[in-house]
């Protein structure tokens, strides 16, 4: 009996834990997704700020730190403070901006859909600093 209680909570904690990891995302439909930020924002080979700066190394990248782009004092003091994209900082910025960061000068709203979200680092991951494909 209690081999088999162990057993259930065991395969419940293993299901909790695969449960609060984020799903991997598909950076193909990633690509589309970026679609939505291609107005203020580029990646890859020969990417530029816009409105927003270019985004090639995100992930790993200490926080406003693209050369030549203007950032919201919230940003600078993130910089100042040595903080770095991460997975889950981004994952919280891109499903809604303002409310982890405010007073950013973002104006886009979010992916309130998880695996967009998921997508779309999936696909930025896929750039280094230089913009080369990984």
């Amino acid at each position: 009996m209690n081999r088999i209680l162990l057993s259930a909570a065991l395969l419940a904690l293993g299901t909790t834990a695969a449960l609060a990891q984020s799903p991997a995302g598909d950076p193909e439909k990633g690509a589309t997704v970026f679609k939505k930020c291609m107005a203020c924002h580029a990646v890859g080979e020969g990417a530029k700020n816009k409105v927003g700066p270019e985004l090639n190394g995100i992930v790993g990248r200490k926080m406003g730190a693209v050369a030549g782009f203007n950032y919201s004092e919230t940003l600078k003091e993130h910089n100042a403070k040595g903080e770095v994209w991460d997975a889950e900082k981004l994952n919280k910025y891109l499903e809604n901006p303002k409310g982890y960061l405010p007073g950013i000068k973002m104006v886009f709203a979010g992916l309130p859909k998880e695996t967009d979200r998921a997508d779309l680092e999936a696909y930025l991951v896929q750039f280094d600093e230089t913009g080369k494909k990984k």
